[in-house]
């Protein structure tokens, strides 16, 4: 089979990549020549692990290619996939369709024989129907079908969520269409991966129900660690104790700074907003983009506090900037509402992130960066862990005390044990859980005002 995937940014780079992989021969297409010749000169623009290995391997094999030129990738293909960018639309926070349905018209004057044309990007209800009038409106006279076909990839683990899928979701009313997506994803159907074969609108509000649905629960967990704090709780062994019930499982049960990244802060956001526009409210998910705006927000003050109330002229070391790990993914970061607010009240920022600097040098200005987590620390009055990287996990804290001017960490990401950062002797402050050396040691506490 031939496909083609209009979009080669993350999911579209992805998917390509993984359908090669599935023997299928993919064309990945792209307007933005630069992209495209990086590609084709074996240089992959988005930090993906594994992702440079399959892209090479494929295009060896000649399974994968990367083009300029939609219609005539187009021409041939079986499916053609619309993966392009769906960001939240300025103003009103609905997702801007511009480049799906220009996309769909472009792709509609380059097809030739049945086509079945597929969204694999995160779209409103209708947008499916939308796409199928466009294309009819443009080429009458061809034959096509259209398909939604959400995908569920997570940022640093993308490539076994295509390949070892929990399900596949796909939305269609045509039976020659569904057949050409069955045969897609025949490589799944050995492995006995769920095919949830629906219509156009609920394949749709499937994506958006499942990822509201998990920031919600992140949001909830946010907040009884909240409640943890004031009452003496410990929030971790609260995840286990609900998460160990089957019925509301343990993932997305881990507290921190908010969620971020290129689809939860847009996806519940746009959801909002349909459901608005139909009359049918989600009360629920307004309350979850409120809390979890209002939470990044608020994260600075927790660094301040530990610092004794005052950062002006103190420097803050930050590790992690990227909204989640394995990725430089700086998208609705809960750092650019962090680190700017830190910055307000007159603190001096170094910071170190293993893959996202490039990105993060753009939106946080002002910042000092550094070439490891080490030289991040030295002369630091605090230290503050934004994003739970695996090599900040495991940090020499002799080390880092004897860098630090004074031994204050804030982990925003509960990395490190309260107990063992008391004995090694750190100020430090975790999200939900006791934290009774900061409280205790009034000596340390003075020396952290004096400074």
């Amino acid at each position: 089979m031939r496909i083609a995937m209009i979009g080669t940014g993350y999911v579209g780079l992805v998917s390509g990549a993984c359908f090669s992989e599935f023997g299928v021969n993919v064309v990945c297409v792209d307007k933005d020549a630069g992209k495209i010749d990086r590609l084709n000169r074996g240089e992959i623009p988005i930090y993906e692990p594994g992702l440079d290995d399959l892209v090479a391997k494929n295009v060896k094999a000649g399974r994968l290619s990367f083009s300029l030129d939609l219609a005539g990738s187009v021409a041939d293909a079986d499916a053609v996939f619309i993966a392009v960018g769906t960001p939240s639309r300025r103003g009103d926070g609905h997702a801007d369709l511009s480049y799906v349905y220009a996309a769909a018209e472009e792709i509609a004057r380059g097809i030739n024989d049945y086509t079945v044309i597929v969204t694999k990007s995160t779209v409103p209800v209708g947008t499916g129907r939308e796409v199928a009038r466009i294309v009819r409106k443009t080429r009458p006279d061809v034959e096509f079908g259209v398909a939604s076909n959400p995908e569920f990839l997570r940022e640093g683990s993308a490539i076994g969520d295509f390949l070892r899928p929990d399900r596949v979701v796909i939305g269609t009313d045509s039976d020659r269409a569904r057949a050409v997506m069955r045969a897609l994803y025949r490589p799944l159907y050995l492995i006995e991966t769920p095919i949830v074969m629906t219509s156009l609108e609920t394949a749709e509000l499937i994506k958006y129900a499942a990822n509201t649905f998990l920031a919600t629960k992140i949001t909830f967990i946010n907040e009884i660690a909240d409640l943890c704090e004031k009452v003496g709780a410990d929030v971790h062994d609260v995840a286990k104790g609900i998460g160990l019930d089957g019925r509301i499982g343990k993932k997305f049960l881990h507290p921190g700074p908010g969620y971020g990244g290129s689809c939860f802060p847009k996806d519940t956001l746009a959801l909002v907003r349909t459901a608005q526009d139909y009359g049918s409210p989600l009360r629920i998910v307004e309350t979850v983009v409120d809390i979890n705006t209002k939470r990044k927000q608020s994260m600075a003050d927790r660094i301040v506090e530990a610092c004794g109330g005052d950062v002006d002229g103190k420097t803050i070391a930050v590790l992690g900037v990227t909204f989640k790990p394995n990725t430089d993914d700086m998208r609705d970061s809960p750092s650019l509402d962090i680190v700017p607010a830190l910055q307000e009240k007159g603190a001096v920022i170094r910071a170190f992130d293993p893959a996202g600097r490039h990105e993060a040098e753009k939106l946080l200005p002002g910042v000092t960066w550094c070439g490891d987590a080490y030289e991040t620390l030295e002369g630091a009055s605090a230290v503050a862990l934004l994003t739970e990287w695996n090599e900040f996990r495991v940090l020499d804290l002799k080390r880092v005390r004897e860098l630090m001017k004074t031994p204050v960490m804030v982990d925003l990401r509960n990395v490190y044990n309260p107990d063992d950062m008391e004995m090694a002797g750190f100020a430090y402050t975790c999200v939900g859980r006791p934290s009774r050396f900061r409280i205790n040691n009034r000596e340390l506490r003075e020396k952290v005002l004096e400074s």
